[in-house]
């Protein structure tokens, strides 16, 4: 079963003569475990495409399934629950970290699993286990401000693994990054999307952080114009 399939995805903004399609039968599906990048430039249309997968930005037409539901078919469907749905299927990584800046990261990591009814006892032994296991077992107790832009995301990351979700969602996640710390990130993902059994979608404009994913999509105006798999021109 895959994690993400879209059909003939598209996002129509504007009616008549000032319609704008910013995604056009956008169609693929993705493999749990697998690490995928969509690449463009900026206004391509990566990220309208991130965020109707995402359940953000109801799609104008085309199907999306997650995780073996389908969620949308022409519009989403009817009586969806859209906030659990995110919450349970379905971790977000942005361009800024955005943890709260009065939580530590220990305590940014726990929040997402107390939301999701865990015990705060059971929701600190899942976010030390995490923390720990991206090399941030002394930054526990660190607050954002106390933490490089590298921790930062890491912590973050921590924070979108919390729930065990089958789908991961980065939009521009080595932005803030120089170069080093973005390759490690897109390591660390690429490791994660392999032990956890996750599919991982990269937005990204920086061909030079896509290097080991699995599959690149490049976009221009709205379009999937070509597939590469594992740097092979499909």
């Amino acid at each position: 079963m895959y994690a993400i399939e879209v059909e003939r995805l598209t996002k129509i903004y504007g009616r008549g003569v000032t319609a704008v399609a910013a995604i056009s039968d956008a169609t693929f599906q993705i493999k749990p475990g697998e690490l995928v990048a969509i690449l463009g430039p900026s206004g391509s249309g990566k990220t309208t495409l991130l965020t109707a997968i995402g359940l953000i930005n109801e799609p104008t037409h085309g199907k999306v399934v997650i995780d073996g539901a389908t969620v949308a078919d022409e519009g989403w469907l009817p009586g969806l629950n859209l906030k659990r749905l995110r919450r349970e299927k379905i971790g977000f990584i942005f361009q800024a970290h955005n943890l709260i800046p009065f939580l530590t990261a220990l305590e940014n990591v726990m929040i997402a699993l107390e939301i999701n009814q865990l015990t705060r006892r059971e929701a600190k032994g899942r976010a030390i286990e995490l923390l720990t296991s991206l090399n941030l077992g002394h930054r526990l107790n660190n607050y954002p401000t106390a933490l490089s832009g590298g921790e930062a995301q890491r912590v973050s990351i921590a924070r979108a693994l919390a729930n065990k979700p089958k789908v991961i969602l980065a939009d521009e996640p080595t932005a803030a990054l120089d170069t080093e710390n973005g390759k490690n990130a897109m390591i660390l993902l690429k490791k994660l999307a392999v032990e956890n059994h996750s599919a991982i979608l990269v937005v990204t404009h920086d061909h030079r952080m896509v290097e080991g994913f699995d599959r690149i999509f490049e976009v221009r105006d709205g379009k999937i114009i070509s597939e590469k798999r594992n740097g092979v021109a499909k």
